[in-house]
């Protein structure tokens, strides 16, 4: 790689990696939809421009093995999309490991390395598409087709990095067409890198219609405007003209493209300005603290000052976090590649459903989410769906379903991955947790079939008959549960004999910065997510009724049970007769926490726990009030079930 591309690295290796993972879940889509003709004429028309601007963008980087790979692709791929009809199975089997190669290159890049592609596949892939052009009706005979000079002019987008290689593309794709008559500036100035106004013309002598030259450019990324005609004149003209100061475009130059234009930022850059703002945050809040202590004649000035500062920090924090925001599709994109893959290494048929990939998350948690979604999909499939024998068998269709959904609530995600499969037996769990000592008898009977589901997660109890590398649903779902809970979520498990299972991932949408109620429980002083709370009231315990040996607080209509928030988190000291109870967001239902007293509401800046507080049941992150003191905030689900 030249010296001078190896800035555009990263760029590459992020663009070519989107490219393949679009590549991946557009193959497997395209198995299941092979009724519907326009449907799959648009999925491989897609196929094909992803390999296409993948090998464009390899050969810019003069990487020349990806490139060679990603052309024997777009081999195979053209023979259908000609036709409009959806590779054959042995095809996309082909395509796939192409797609895995490419991404073994494209890492190789990233790791500085050039590398070059596998001989043997490359070998297979020419093969397979020498098997699909054969396919293809022979033309019918004809006379020889008459050349006609066609004219074309294009404009390189200006957030491309290399125009002067995009255009140098141009005249590569369109030298298959027909015979290049002229081209200003030269193909010599574009390899120099000269491009002046990012604009080339051309001159094509050619027997192809104007439409597929259209199309031909139309697969080139980064080129902002493009005007094909027929010359004036019927035969071309093969004159060298030099090449002048500027291209020889006949309309005026236009204004950059209206709309938003985008950049590729780091994330460790996107974390650490995250980390200032928060900081900005606290600075803000400690000033209005010292502002409290001034003479009252002179607060006025500072804060409004202080006012007009907290303001603007908290649209900067916004527009920060908007930045942050990334949609679950980046981890969601691969999973039916993935599925696919494994139902036919271990015999079984399988679809794969994604609902709600657009819902977007801090991109803080979705990085932790690849491998929990990783492992509850694959352990769908290798455990929870039956083989096509024994779903017919049962009366179901010899093909599973796996669904993965996710929805916005308040300021929570649901992420769900649902199965038709032969669902998880409780009592089963219950004796496996028992013969793995994880459990005594006593304590097995008196847990209820949704505490006995989460024994799953418990280390090495499984419900299995046959233990494999993937068998199992205790394998990976202690990592699952623990990777939940320490991004301030819980896990929860639905199944159903003969049903299915479904696996639930409650997520907070981002870990930043928070609103919190802020309370005193003996002498320490905690904090609550405003998001969570319901309300409060003043309350005296003693004169609650009580139900099951618990006092009751009548609520919005209801009855909320009232907890002791210092007795669940082991702090000693007696409550006051008379006492606040928050109504916060429980487990199946509102609860009311006794706190012995409200200090109020404060905006938060959120750090993850350290060890050994990210062990402590009930903890969630750790904040740092204005007077410099740490505060932890706390998950009210987790401390309750906990």
């Amino acid at each position: 790689m030249a010296l001078e591309m190896a800035k555009y690295l990263g760029l590459f290796v992020s663009e070519a990696s989107d490219h393949l993972a679009k590549l991946g879940a557009e193959l497997v889509h395209l198995e299941s939809a092979r009724e519907d003709g326009a449907q799959v004429a648009a999925l491989v028309d897609g196929l094909f421009r992803h390999v296409h601007s993948l090998k464009g963008m390899a050969a810019s980087m003069e990487l020349e093995g990806t490139a060679a790979l990603a052309h024997r692709a777009e081999d195979l791929v053209e023979p259908f999309r000609r036709r409009g009809q959806a590779p054959d199975p042995e095809s996309v089997d082909v395509l796939l490991a192409a797609i895995d190669g490419l991404g073994a290159l494209v890492q190789r890049a990233a790791a500085g390395e050039s590398g070059e592609a596998d001989p043997a596949l490359l070998v297979r892939v020419a093969k397979a598409a020498e098997r699909a052009r054969n396919d293809e009706p022979s033309p019918a005979p004809g006379p020889a087709p008459l050349h006609r000079a066609v004219e074309v002019e294009v404009e390189v987008s200006p957030s491309c990095p290399v125009p002067s290689v995009r255009a140098f593309l141009v005249v590569k794709k369109l030298s298959r067409l027909g015979e290049l008559v002229r081209a200003v500036p030269g193909v010599e100035d574009l390899k120099a890198g000269r491009l002046p106004e990012r604009r080339l013309a051309l001159v094509l002598a050619t027997a192809e219609p104007l439409a597929e030259v259209e199309r031909a450019l139309a697969q080139i990324s980064d080129l902002s405007s493009v005007t094909v005609r027929e010359a004036p004149s019927s035969a071309p003209s093969r004159a060298p003209v030099p090449t002048p100061a500027r291209s020889p475009v006949t309309e005026p130059p236009r204004p950059a493209e209206e709309g938003a234009r985008t950049v590729r930022v780091r994330v460790d850059l996107l974390d650490s300005f995250l980390d200032a703002v928060g900081e900005l945050i606290l600075a803000t809040s400690r000033l209005r603290e010292i502002g409290r202590a001034l003479p009252e004649q002179h607060r006025p000035p500072l804060e409004d000052g202080v006012d007009r500062l907290h303001a603007t920090v908290k649209d900067l924090h916004d527009k920060v976090m908007a930045v942050r925001m990334t949609p679950l599709a980046v981890v969601t994109d691969r999973l039916p590649r993935t599925a696919r893959d494994l139902a036919r290494r271990i015999g079984k048929q399988v679809e794969v459903e994604v609902r709600g990939a657009e819902i977007e998350i801090d991109r803080a948690i979705l990085d932790e989410l690849g491998d929990p979604l990783l492992h509850l999909v694959r352990n769908a499939i290798d455990h929870g769906l039956e083989s096509p024998a024994e779903r017919l068998g049962a009366g179901k269709s010899a093909t599973g379903h796996v669904t993965l959904s996710a929805r916005r609530e308040r300021d929570r995600v649901l992420i769900e991955i649902a199965d038709d499969g032969r669902g998880m037996d409780p009592e089963r769990l219950r004796l496996a947790a028992v013969e793995k000592g994880a459990l005594t008898a006593s304590a097995a009977r008196a847990l209820g079939d949704r505490e006995a589901l989460l024994l799953a997660c418990l280390p090495g109890v499984s419900t299995a008959g046959a233990v494999t590398e993937l068998s199992g649903r205790g394998v990976g779902l202690d990592a699952v549960k623990r990777s939940a809970e320490a991004l301030g979520g819980a896990l929860e498990i639905d199944s159903a004999r003969g049903r299915g299972s479904r696996f639930v991932l409650r997520l907070p949408l981002t870990v930043a910065v928070q609103q919190v109620l802020l309370v005193q429980v003996a002498g320490e002083v905690l904090a609550l997510p405003i998001a969570k709370v319901h309300g409060a009231a003043q309350v005296e315990l003693a004169a609650l009724d009580a139900t099951q040996g618990a006092p009751v607080l009548p609520y919005d209509g209801g009855l909320v049970p009232v907890r002791d928030l210092g007795a669940l988190l082991g702090l000693g000291g007696a409550r006051p007769a008379a006492c606040s109870v928050v109504v916060a967001d429980g487990d199946g239902g509102p609860i009311g926490l006794a706190v012995d007293a409200l200090l109020g509401q404060q905006e938060a800046v959120l750090k993850p726990l350290q060890r050994p507080f990210d062990r402590v049941a009930g903890l969630s992150a750790v904040t740092v009030l204005a007077s410099g003191r740490p505060v932890f905030v706390l998950d009210v689900h987790r401390l309750v079930t906990a």
